[in-house]
């Protein structure tokens, strides 16, 4: 056997030095002693690696098998990319230098790979923590060994914008006017969605308006979404239009219209009730004090206060307050506009932007109108007598919209909301209740 005796070993060409062939075994005596004054990468056995104590990692890198990382996220969160071809028992650890995962996390990107079967980023956001990950096959891609949890890789949180619409309240009905019905409160919201999130949505009806001057409108029903890990949104009903058993209006999301008539006027709801900021909606308007008994205030609206009549016969009954817009789905729609209160020979007030419905007016004999399905808008007041004031007008029901990331998007759902996009979103129009799976 012939033996080498040198101080020094350099490749003829390039930097890369192959000791031995394929197959072949290389054996270090007993005794011996390797120093390693470099980086060792691939020398640990499979599922152990050479820690690289010499690089203390503080901004994204891609990682080499065979080697363990300390990350300092102190400053700021960063990236770990795995490298693009691994190989079966290719072996990469990653620990927390700091403690400050929690705070500054690190996302792990398979680089066109798997982590635990998905090909989605995974985040590390426990302080103190070491995993060990092992590429077993294409399958499965690279493995958890160390740590013992799967679950230590949590998939990244991604954003979702909410518009939460609640149900009109209906019209009221009075001997004079009765009060237009408030919208439904209107709120939004963006919060970050962890993957897996069962969100709840409720989408709230519309009151119902009343058939006489003896029965209370029917309030707006609330509409909220929900799930672990966010902040409930909910969104009251809008309060209904003042009859004439009390000529007051309900509260709510927007505070319904007061009613009048020759015996008696009244005020008009309060809107946001309860209290939220920003404001869900805005009150109904009242009956001036020199009122007559002929005309009925409007219902408040998400962007404006109902309107307060005129007062005398032949005048004019209070406008709904106007809705706001959106533009959540991509195109701007306005939502959850108040009614007008009806009158009994004079000026209609005007409906509110927003699905705000029309009051009636009773000469010329002309019908109350309900608030616009899925845009929360309040119901019409109405007179009731001989000269055809007829039933007041129910409130419209509320919408909850969702806008997901597209990249995001997984198509788990029930209560089948209708599905559209918009530019990289996809948009979820829940018209009735449901859910989605984040």
């Amino acid at each position: 056997m012939s033996k080498l005796e040198v101080n020094a070993i350099e490749p003829q060409s390039g930097t890369t030095l192959t000791v031995g062939a394929s197959g072949d075994t290389i054996v270090i005596p007993s005794g011996a002693t390797i120093s390693n004054q470099g980086t060792a990468a691939g020398f640990g056995p499979t599922g152990a690696v050479s820690w690289d104590v010499a690089n203390i990692k503080t901004t994204g890198f891609t990682a080499v098998s065979g080697l363990g990382y300390f990350c300092n996220t102190t400053s700021a969160a960063f990236t770990v990319t795995l490298p693009a071809s691994p190989s079966a028992g290719n072996v990469i650890a990653i620990s927390d230098y700091a403690a400050t995962f929690a705070t500054n996390n690190i996302t792990i990107n398979p680089n066109g790979r798997k982590i635990a079967g998905s090909t989605d980023n995974k985040v590390l956001n426990t302080n103190g923590i070491a995993v060990t990950l092992v590429y077993v096959d294409s399958t499965e891609g690279w493995i958890v060994t160390d740590s013992g949890l799967q679950g230590d890789l949590v998939p990244p949180a991604y954003s979702v914008d909410f518009l939460v619409v609640a149900g009109g309240g209906g019209g009221g009905c009075a001997g004079g006017g009765g009060g237009g019905g408030g919208a439904g409160g209107l709120r939004t919201s963006t919060q970050s969605v962890n993957i897996g999130t069962v969100i709840t949505v409720t989408v709230g009806d519309g009151g119902t308006g009343s058939p006489n001057v003896t029965t209370q409108a029917g309030n707006g029903s609330n509409s909220s979404i929900s799930g672990s890990g966010l902040t409930t949104i909910t969104s009251a009903g809008g309060g209904g239009g003042a009859t004439q058993t009390s000529f007051n209006a309900a509260s709510g999301g927007s505070g319904g219209g007061g009613a009048a008539s020759p015996s008696g006027r009244g005020t008009g709801g309060s809107g946001n009730t309860p209290s939220t900021s920003p404001s869900q909606g805005n009150n109904g308007g009242n009956i001036a004090v020199d009122n007559n008994g002929y005309n009925g205030a409007g219902g408040g609206g998400a962007g404006a206060t109902g309107g307060s009549e005129s007062g005398t016969s032949g005048g004019t009954s209070g406008s709904g307050g106007n809705g706001s817009s959106s533009s959540i789905t991509g195109s701007s729609i306005t939502y959850a506009g108040g009614a007008s209160g009806a009158t009994y020979n004079g000026t209609l007030g005007s409906s509110g932007t927003g699905g705000g419905g029309a009051g009636g007016i009773s000469f010329p004999a002309t019908a109350a109108t309900s608030g616009t399905a899925n845009l929360g808008g309040g119901g019409g007041g109405s007179r009731d007598d001989s000269g055809g004031g007829g039933v007041a007008g129910s409130g419209g029901k509320g919408v909850v919209i969702l806008s997901v990331p597209t990249a995001n998007y997984s198509s788990t759902t029930t209560g089948s909301p209708t599905v559209t996009t918009s530019g990289s979103n996809t948009i979820l129009k829940f018209t009735g209740s449901g859910t989605y799976t984040g």
